[in-house]
């Protein structure tokens, strides 16, 4: 499985961003995909994850009503709409992806996931 992640860039606080998750199959719809960002020196770090059967989605508490995770599964394509951008929401975001193993996997460490998109810069500054 090939992830392509896009959509990143900068922004000032406040603002919008959209990104998206191309992947090059879709795994078991038992499965989900997550999106993790690593901004710089520190550990990377749960996003949001949705699962492609159900839609059901997951959100870490920091961007809880800011952040909608949604899917196309007709595209294989899962998207992080980003409102409300601040600073600290800065980083590299990467989306992951799981295809092996368990159905029950805990959804926001990232060696639940087997494949990894190579990330996309968002910045937010004023």
């Amino acid at each position: 499985v090939q992830l392509q992640a896009s959509g990143g860039g900068s922004v000032q606080p406040g603002g919008s961003l959209r990104l998206s998750c191309v992947a090059s199959e879709r795994t078991s719809s038992g499965y989900g995909v997550g999106w993790f960002r690593q901004a710089p020196g520190k550990e990377r770090e749960f996003v949001a994850h949705i699962r492609w059967s159900d839609g059901n989605v997951l959100y870490a508490d920091s961007v809880k009503g800011r952040f909608t995770i949604s899917r196309d599964n007709a595209k294989n394509t899962v998207y992080l709409q980003m409102n409300s951008l601040k600073a600290e929401d800065t980083a590299i975001y990467y989306c992951a992806a799981r295809a092996a193993g368990s159905y029950f996997y805990i959804k926001d460490t990232p060696i639940s996931y087997q494949y990894w998109g190579q990330g996309t810069q968002v910045t937010v500054s004023s």
